[in-house]
């Protein structure tokens, strides 16, 4: 008998959110992550995509070069290099080097 049953490719996961998410919303499940490609109302059935590229926000004043580590820090809604002592958990990798002055980092998720 088979041990495991092909279920779905795996970029898109189900989600059922207890609160509304927003298109575009950063949604940390343990330690999965993923993005709302569309709004997934309270208590019903969305996806999450956990596989692509995507641009998050960043604070201003600190460089984030291509191949670093980006985190979620869920509380202030920003991709740091930062994992706030596990507080933070692990987005990606940056893709494309966001200057100082950049307010966005183009992350490729990472699961």
């Amino acid at each position: 008998m088979a041990t495991a049953v092909f279920v779905q490719e795996g970029d898109v996961i189900d989600y059922t959110p207890g609160s509304a998410v927003a298109s575009g919303d950063v949604v940390v499940q343990g330690d999965l992550i993923g993005v709302a490609k569309q709004p997934i109302a309270a208590n019903t059935a969305g996806a999450l995509a956990v596989v692509g590229v995507i641009d998050v926000p960043k604070a201003a004043g600190s460089a984030i070069n291509v191949g670093t580590k980006v985190y979620w820090d869920a509380t202030n809604k920003l991709g740091t290099t930062s994992d706030g002592g596990g507080a933070n958990k692990l987005l990606g990798k940056a893709v494309l080097t966001a200057a100082s002055a950049a307010t966005t980092v183009r992350v490729r998720l990472t699961q």
